[in-house]
């Protein structure tokens, strides 16, 4: 080492600086390997360009591009108990949700708020799938109830957005009993008549597709979300034969009769206020104009 790279080279770049080049500029499509420019990437509602591919969103933005001028409320969720079976497997569960929540900066894996769409009233639940897969513990199951209850009180509708691989396991039976609890919150709100609907991305599996996410009035599926109980491979094993391509996916449910409709993630906005519109007013505005049979000459 010489004077010009233990002293020259130092001081030139204390004078001038470093720049700091961001990491996060370029991400790659997990579809067609293609390399996007993030910016182009988020005004693009994270669809890739090359093969629209419909990337996961975050909570947060999804509520900012479906509620009116992305304004909305996000309400106070129910305390539950925390590690109700002092569960233990490779880490302790409570370590888990630290980690989840430092990771989301969420307290469990919903939010639940309310605001309006096409200027009607809604209230919606959506899971992160960053916190523990998504997956539906106590947390979960009250907080669906809340946003049932809040719907109620405003007689508003009811979205939920879900994004989970399934039942909390470190919650055991606690959590299989938020599947019939979330079915029964939803019974209530259909017998008030107030519309509900579900909006299903990936992945949406487990004891959430087992529940509340096949209940909606109108199911609506992102392009290529997968959706399903148990994972293709079990099945295949259990059933001992192959299964057919894209099984699982939503274009392939809505193809069986599984899914309503399949709606690329730009125009789920305008596809929402119209199906609320259409399911809130189902009257027309004026009287029909009569018809009126011409004379036979």
């Amino acid at each position: 080492m010489n004077w010009l790279t233990s002293y020259v080279r130092p001081k030139l770049q204390s004078l001038v600086g470093t720049k700091e080049i961001p990491d996060n500029l370029w991400e790659k499509c997990p579809s067609c390997g293609a390399m996007v420019y993030h910016r182009e990437l988020e005004q693009n509602f994270r669809i890739c360009p090359q093969c629209n591919h419909h990337m996961r969103l975050s909570p947060e933005k999804r509520l900012e591009m479906l509620f009116d001028e992305g304004a909305y409320t996000l309400i106070e969720l129910p305390e539950v108990k925390e590690d109700p079976l002092n569960f233990s497997d490779l880490k302790d569960y409570s370590d888990r949700l630290k980690e989840a929540r430092k990771k989301t900066k969420q307290e469990d894996a919903i939010l639940v708020a309310s605001g309006k769409m096409g200027g009607m009233n809604v209230v919606a639940g959506i899971l992160n799938f960053d916190f523990m897969g998504g997956s539906m513990g106590t947390a979960v199951g009250e907080s669906i109830i809340a946003a049932v209850e809040l719907a109620l009180l405003q007689e508003a509708s009811l979205l939920l957005i879900p994004a989970s691989g399934g039942a909390r396991m470190q919650e055991g039976i606690l959590s299989l009993m938020q599947m019939a609890r979330t079915t029964m919150a939803v019974r209530r709100l259909k017998e008030k008549g107030l519309p509900y609907f579900v909006l299903l991305t990936d992945p949406t599996m487990g004891g959430v597709s087992a529940s509340f996410a096949m209940l909606g009035d109108i199911a609506i599926a992102e392009p290529g979300a997968l959706i399903g109980f148990a994972g293709a491979r079990v099945i295949e094993q259990t059933i001992r034969t192959s299964l057919p391509e894209g099984f699982q996916k939503a274009e392939y449910l809505m193809e069986h009769g599984m899914v309503d409709m399949v709606v690329d993630r730009r125009k789920i906005r305008s596809t929402l206020i119209n199906l609320i519109d259409l399911l809130r007013n189902p009257h027309p505005a004026s009287d029909p104009i009569p018809f009126v049979r011409k004379n036979e000459s």
